[in-house]
């Protein structure tokens, strides 16, 4: 059952739509992530359900209650939503538990609520701590436990790791949704940040012009994007110009299955670079190193096939090569295609 209703948000700044009819389900217990380009509309999306913007159109119902809508919009302070900032804003003249109980009321600290979001976030016994003796990533466990602690039906987070170095990032978020999901919270999440999205989501949104292309699994998001677009901002993505027919596609890389048997005529091929093997088979093609990308546990190696073709291959942080190296490739599995020739730009 969804906590959480947008339906046909809309939200205009002057001449701008900031929001152009967003519709967006958030399971009870769920981490959903909008995920999206600057100038997306997320931003704006999130003010609106936060109540800091009223909408122009559309409607927005937290647990059964409409917040937003036609001759309704109930102010942020009574909407029950709890917000953890890109930073943590904390009050610096209290303490670590200070600043969790600042919302609690004198029962559910004597309740030991404190106490208990606190190990959540992993900050047992740092509760007499002041903000300033905290590190930034200690401070932002603080931001969300202060949060959490009284039980609010949505907690909003605004790109809450971006202020904070790559390392604390991936542990702190994976901390974060490990508390979120003991303490049973629904979240949504904006962020721009894609490896975020997929690692720590139930589900991402993708936001594209003030709309949600696609809501889905982060896997079902990799593996069968809405569109070209969304392939190529969802990780990296080699778009090719193909000839689809009877379930097969010809292009650049040779003739390749497609999941759609009934795909036909000219459209747009898309093939994650992992799909990209390095082989010794007759039937591979032969391709020239001219760069690459070393990322510790894999590499992104840009490859000059022999039409001057330009693709990009995943490999293992080992395969080790320089450029110039002859090589062959392969495509492994079947590839998503969609009908015309555009590959776009992205923003």
């Amino acid at each position: 059952m969804s906590t959480l209703v947008v339906a046909q948000a809309r939200k205009r700044f002057g001449k701008v739509a900031a929001l152009g009819g967003v519709d967006l389900d958030v399971p009870g217990g769920s981490l959903v992530a909008v995920l999206g380009p600057s100038g997306c509309g997320k931003t704006t999306l999130l003010r609106c359900i936060a109540g800091f913007e009223r909408l122009d159109a559309g409607t927005v119902d937290l647990a059964g209650r409409r917040l937003a809508g036609p001759g309704a919009h109930v102010a942020a302070h009574r909407r029950g939503v709890a917000i953890v900032p890109q930073e943590g804003a904390l009050f610096p003249h209290l303490s670590v538990a200070a600043n969790v109980g600042y919302g609690l009321g004198r029962a559910e600290r004597a309740a030991g609520r404190i106490g208990e979001v606190l190990e959540l976030v992993g900050l047992a016994g740092l509760g007499s701590r002041m903000p300033h003796e905290l590190s930034g990533g200690q401070q932002q466990r603080v931001a969300v436990a202060r949060a959490l602690a009284p039980r609010p039906p949505l907690l909003l987070l605004d790109e809450p790791f971006s202020a904070l170095d790559a390392g604390l990032r991936v542990g702190l978020r994976g901390d974060v949704r490990r508390a979120l999901r003991e303490d049973g919270a629904t979240a949504l999440l904006v962020t721009h940040d894609q490896s975020e999205a997929l690692s720590m989501a139930d589900q991402v949104a993708v936001m594209r012009d003030g709309v949600v292309v696609q809501a889905a699994t982060p896997a079902e998001l990799y593996r069968r994007p809405v569109d070209a677009w969304t392939a190529a901002f969802v990780g990296e993505a080699v778009l090719l110009p193909g000839t689809a027919a009877q379930g097969r596609v010809e292009c650049a890389l040779g003739a390749l299955a497609v999941e759609d048997a009934a795909a036909e005529g000219e459209c747009t091929v898309f093939v994650r670079p992992e799909q990209l093997v390095f082989t010794d088979d007759d039937a591979a093609l032969p391709c020239t190193v001219a760069a690459q990308e070393f990322h510790g546990h894999d590499r992104l190696i840009t490859l000059h096939l022999d039409d001057a073709v330009t693709v990009t291959a995943r490999a293992p942080g080992a395969f080790a090569v320089k450029s110039g190296d002859r090589l062959k490739v392969a495509v492994r599995g079947s590839v998503r295609v969609w009908p015309g020739p555009a590959v776009p730009a992205i923003s």
